[in-house]
């Protein structure tokens, strides 16, 4: 996987517990844009980046008729979302 951290709109589901579950999100790659629905989340974890709690989710989802793996990240402090691996 490579490493990108590129900032993405996303589509999240959020419990009244504060757990959040990402559903799906806008992916711009030059002037191709993309919408990409999460099919499974297959972990979740918290880090401290650059000094930022982050919520971390690793995720897979068939793209182009391969299935890929995908890690997305989400900055409690701000509420943004990152495409962070693909």
């Amino acid at each position: 996987m490579k490493a990108i951290m590129k900032p993405i709109k996303m589509m999240a589901w959020s419990t009244s517990d504060g757990d959040v579950t990402p559903l799906r999100f806008l992916w711009k790659d030059g002037s191709l844009q993309r919408n990409i629905k999460i099919h499974q989340v297959v972990e979740r974890y918290e880090e401290k980046f650059a000094g930022n709690r982050m919520l971390g989710f690793r995720c897979q989802e068939v793209i182009d008729g391969e299935e890929k793996v995908f890690e997305l990240k989400f900055e409690v402090k701000t509420c943004k979302w990152y495409l962070f691996k693909i």
